[in-house]
């Protein structure tokens, strides 16, 4: 493991399996993953994250999980605890004792049940509100104060390549591939509707954190007076992925 930076916030990452080109996907066709251009994007990512101020860990790549660069699947991070979850994907279901290890000096950690899916793409954390496409989530953050309100998901595998948080209370979300009815209350920015994959973004702090290649909902964050930071994630997106899904930030320690 190798950590750089100092402050007070971590973002834990890992690096990309040799064997990416062979990662799960449930609504895209497979294309080719230009593997150096992944690592090089993923290199950039984290640059861009310990430039935002976060200590970046990076923990090694497996080349028996192609997927094990997208962390953010394994669990979900609270200022209590971390919960570690259990993909919906078998194939996914070997990365997450890596990342636990990685997390137990950080947070008390609990876990989701065998007998029940979660990845951790779908909770969307809003203060002490969690939405999420599955409910395994409910009965370890209860005692938290947390409440979980289900989001129905129809057109992309994860909540957050639907919907992701821009503010304390304002998201960016896709409307086509989530029932948004369930965040009542909350601000609501679409994307554009010629980039229906604009809505992963990552907040870190003050700024957001998106994709290069969407520049019309880009305007529309910079229009709003957003702080917004761009990294290349081209070979991450035909793996159905974004840039919240190759991080975990863990957030207050002292």
């Amino acid at each position: 493991m190798t950590r750089t930076g100092g402050s007070h916030d971590v973002a834990l990452t890992r690096e990309v399996s040799p064997s990416l080109a062979r990662c799960e996907l449930t609504f895209l066709p497979r294309e080719a993953i230009d593997l150096a251009r992944a690592v090089a994007q993923h290199a950039a990512y984290c640059r861009l994250l310990e430039s935002l101020g976060l200590e970046v860990v990076r923990l090694p790549a497996d080349a028996a999980q192609p997927d094990c660069c997208f962390v953010e699947d394994t669990a979900v991070v609270l200022d209590e605890l971390a919960v570690i979850t259990h993909p919906g994907a078998p194939s996914r279901r070997g990365e997450v004792d890596v990342v636990a290890g990685a997390l137990a000096p950080y947070r008390r950690l609990a876990r989701i049940p065998d007998s029940a899916r979660l990845d951790g793409g779908d909770v969307l954390v809003l203060g002490r509100r969690l939405f999420v496409g599955a409910t395994a989530l409910a009965r370890l953050v209860a005692p938290f104060g947390y409440e979980v309100v289900p989001v129905p998901v129809t057109g992309c595998l994860h909540l957050k390549s639907a919907v992701t948080a821009i503010g304390d209370e304002t998201v960016l979300a896709n409307p086509a591939w989530a029932d948004l009815a369930p965040l009542a209350g909350v601000e609501i920015v679409p994307v554009a509707a010629e980039e229906p994959w604009a809505a992963n973004v990552l907040r870190v702090g003050d700024t957001v954190v998106a994709h290069a290649g969407f520049p019309r909902t880009l305007d529309r964050l910079a229009e709003r007076g957003l702080g917004v930071r761009t990294v290349e994630v081209g070979e991450f997106l035909k793996a159905e992925a974004g840039v919240t899904c190759k991080s975990l930030l863990v957030r207050g320690l002292g």
